[in-house]
């Protein structure tokens, strides 16, 4: 399986992973999932979301058991974010079939669409429409970088977008949804074990900045008389990094477009997407004010025009501690269990069915990179351990 993935939208130069949503890549990426749950005869199907299902015994019978993760990616992602996840849990059905378990309950396996938000600028599309979190309305106002709505997007890829919204009915049916990751981290790492189990995701958000100057000519206007937002732009990004430093917190700037964007022109325009998380919502709100009040205070300097809009937010997730305890149990006691301060469809699912997840180490930490990487040994016990949690779930 892993190798089958291997290709697909894998960019030649610089050999990380372009799956965004509603591409091509995406599309095979779709195709791989639905062969390989046709391979297994396992009951095959798209939601009103797009988001993937394939599924063992009856879906109208409730009380199942999901795991799964996404198959898209940032750009230029790793192999392993989302992907080990999916392929996972194929694994691990293969292996209680293997063991010859027998499933009291259903048992799925999801691809939920969108997830890394890297075309339309909003992270957990498919589980935030499907928890009604993402109303209809803001999803058809969701644009990419060339102006493409999501339903056109949609559309274009064969779904039909008039069927999107919130799915209480499917999320009712339900009993618990575990999710494999990798760690984008060190903490196993630095531990010696190879999987471990998530506490809670920190609160986190994306905020976007735009400052607003003067287009000019870059050889002929004296410094003095410029209105440059890119001077104001550069003095958030260090401010960022200092109120994030100060406040053990994270703060990242690292998308930015520029208007006209020409080598000898003066920027007109510079907007820059703050991405800021913190294990505690007083500690975020702390650094994005700070950040905030900075960039109004350069900006007053520099004669720029400011303007800031959050365009997501997701709060603490803390996991149902009876099933994060219970995997615990499952898994002999243990098992390391530590926070994260990335988002995932677990922690969208958390408030309409109890989540759990699984991390596998990751020897570096590094991910939303080419680098990113996973040891065979250490993946196998992840595909081991979501074993031995769907047979403790959904075969006794």
């Amino acid at each position: 399986m892993w190798a089958e993935l291997a290709t697909v939208g894998r960019h030649a130069e610089t050999k990380g992973y372009r799956r965004h949503a509603w591409t091509g890549a995406d599309a095979d990426c779709r195709t791989w999932f639905q062969e390989q749950a046709e391979a297994r005869g396992l009951a095959y199907e798209t939601d009103r979301n797009g988001n993937q299902w394939a599924w063992h015994g009856d879906p109208e019978a409730g009380n199942a058991v999901v795991t799964g993760s996404h198959l898209d990616s940032v750009p230029d992602g790793g192999a392993f974010d989302g992907p080990l996840g999916v392929v996972s849990s194929f694994a691990a059905l293969d292996e209680l079939r293997r063991r010859g378990a027998e499933f009291t309950r259903p048992v799925a396996v999801t691809n939920f669409g969108d997830e890394e938000g890297a075309r339309f600028g909003l992270a957990c599309v498919g589980s935030r429409l499907s928890a009604g979190q993402l109303t209809r309305e803001k999803a058809y106002e969701l644009r990419d970088g060339d102006g493409v709505s999501l339903p056109e997007a949609m559309e274009a890829a064969g779904y039909d977008p008039g069927t999107i919204g919130p799915d209480p009915e499917r999320l009712a049916r339900i009993g618990a949804f575990v999710e494999l990751h990798v760690e984008q981290g060190r903490a196993l790492d630095l531990s010696g074990d190879a999987v471990g189990i998530a506490s809670a995701i920190w609160p986190h958000g994306r905020w976007r900045f735009d400052f607003h100057g003067e287009a000019n000519h870059a050889g002929t206007t004296r410094l003095v008389d410029r209105r440059d937002p890119m001077l104001t732009y550069a003095e958030t990004v260090l401010a960022a990094r200092r109120e994030a430093e100060l406040a053990g917190a994270v703060a990242t700037f690292g998308k930015i477009s520029v208007e006209p964007n020409g080598v000898n022109a003066i920027p007109s325009l510079v907007r820059g997407w703050l991405d800021s998380r913190a294990a505690d919502q007083a500690t975020l709100d702390t650094v994005v004010a700070a950040v905030e009040q900075a960039a109004k205070e350069r900006a007053r300097r520099d004669g720029v025009d400011l303007t800031v809009v959050r365009e997501s937010f997701t709060p603490v997730v803390e996991f149902e501690h009876a099933l994060r305890d219970e995997l615990n149990r499952i898994l002999g006691g243990r098992v390391p269990v530590l926070g994260t301060g990335a988002g995932h469809d677990a922690g969208i699912l958390s408030g309409s069915v109890p989540t759990a997840m699984l991390f596998v180490r990751n020897p570096t930490g590094v991910s939303h990179s080419p680098a990113e990487f996973a040891a065979e040994d250490d993946c196998v016990a992840g595909v081991l351990a979501l074993a031995d949690v769907l047979e403790g779930l959904a075969c006794r």
